[in-house]
């Protein structure tokens, strides 16, 4: 298959213009969207589980009523019959690596003594009750029910709720609720798109209101999570899947293209990037993209994305590719260079980073146990993927005694009386008569 795959100089106009394509890609049709999904979470706030079944009736699945809304115990069970036992033993291992990463990332409550009868200390503790979104239907992907519940299992998360859209009979995709056992989630609900998001953030008669919707879907999904903020908490608004590769002289050009059309793959908006100062290796790059995508079931949808979204820019050195790919802040980050450690420590904005030849990008998105949940859309620059401290809250403490409040009362009353707030220096005046 032929692709027009743009090789530009970044520094040219067309490179430029390039950047500003990536960076402006989702904007045209938010707007439109906002509109949507505001009357969803209006409807679903008022009419709870009604607003929240019409809705899953229309888009997913005609079979799901208010008595059949909620996942059974045994529909659970029946799921594992259907599913391939080399499957269940590669979710099971995946699994066990996610849990082994994120118990590393775990904090404790501390507590410290600074001088004669002053206590200063933290609080950590798990959220009560979290939402996870996980996307369904003919797109399942069991993966990102590992990804986003065993972390809130590590953190200590009493209740996981999770919403999927259900396929068309009605049904949970079967992989998906094996996984959803495995991991540890509470409780399952045949509901997605925005009116799943507002059932979570709001509550209904069935779907419990919880305390933060964690995980990845379409444009619709992430508009829901942007607007509900502030009723709960969200993990972050994700955008479209990215890859960017940076690679020099020693890079293999077949495992190069391989790793562009894996993200490729996922949304005609995704983004594909390689960045390089050797032109030989981008003109390889592109024949191997031709030669690998007639062999690809998602070949079509892979096309569109690479000459739409992606890129190959040439750059004049891997210190500049470097540069600027933290401009760029990609979502997954692959260093495909003969010394790659040699550079870890100059990547500054990604969200996952992927060093060396044999460390693709399917390798964090289903078993090495780092989260495949990441910041999307240049917001690595501040976000960061998803962790166990997204499952968490953290209260300060602290106690003085008498002779040690006594000791720096006046000063306390002298900050607050400066700021005009002579209750705040009340407070202090009346345990120190």
């Amino acid at each position: 298959m032929k692709l027009n795959m743009r090789i530009v100089d970044v520094k040219a106009d067309q490179g430029k213009a390039y950047l500003e394509l990536i960076k402006n890609r989702e904007e045209a049709v938010q707007d439109e969207v906002n509109v949507v999904v505001k009357a969803i979470l209006d409807d679903v706030k008022a009419n709870g589980d009604e607003a929240l079944v019409k809705y899953t009736n229309k888009f997913d699945s005609a079979a799901v009523t208010k008595e059949n809304l909620k996942v059974t115990r045994a529909e659970i069970e029946a799921a594992y019959g259907k599913v391939e036992k080399e499957f269940l033993e590669a979710l099971k291992e995946a699994a066990v690596n996610i849990e082994f990463f994120h118990e590393k990332q775990k904090q404790n409550t501390w507590m410290v003594t600074k001088g004669q009868g002053i206590i200063l200390g933290q609080s950590v503790r798990a959220l009560e009750t979290v939402g996870i979104y996980v996307p369904g239907g003919t797109a399942a992907y069991p993966s990102s029910v590992l990804m986003n519940a065993i972390p809130a299992k590590v953190a200590g998360v009493e209740n996981i709720v999770m919403v999927t859209p259900p396929m068309k009979n009605g049904e949970i995709n079967p992989n998906i609720l094996v996984a959803a056992d495995i991991a540890g989630v509470d409780t399952i609900f045949k509901a997605g798109g925005a009116q799943s998001v507002g059932a979570l953030a709001f509550g209904t008669e069935s779907v419990p209101k919880v305390d933060k919707i964690v995980g990845p879907g379409n444009i619709y999904v992430a508009i829901a999570k942007k607007l509900v903020y502030g009723s709960v908490d969200i993990d972050m608004i994700a955008g479209p899947s990215e890859i960017l590769v940076i690679a020099d002289e020693f890079a293999d050009p077949s495992f190069i293209a391989a790793d562009l059309m894996s993200q490729a793959e996922h949304d005609r908006l995704a983004s594909s990037i390689l960045i390089t100062y050797d032109k030989e290796l981008a003109e390889k790059v592109v024949g191997e993209l031709e030669k690998q995508v007639d062999g690809l079931d998602r070949k079509d949808i892979i096309k569109d994305s690479l000459e739409n979204f992606g890129a190959i820019l040439i750059t004049d050195s891997i210190k500049e590719a470097i540069a600027l790919s933290n401009r760029i802040a990609p979502e997954h980050l692959e260093l495909s260079v003969r010394d790659p450690f040699m550079y870890l420590g100059d990547i500054k904005n990604a969200g996952s980073i992927f060093l060396g030849d044999y460390a693709p990008e399917p390798l964090g998105d289903y078993m090495a146990g780092p989260n495949h949940v990441l910041p999307t859309s240049g917001t690595a620059k501040f976000f960061s993927a998803l962790s166990v401290d997204n499952f968490i809250k953290k209260s300060s403490f602290l106690h003085y005694s008498e002779e040690a409040l006594l000791a720096i009362g006046k000063k306390i009353v002298k900050l607050a009386e400066t700021e005009g707030l002579d209750a705040h220096a009340n407070s202090i005046k009346v345990r120190m008569r």
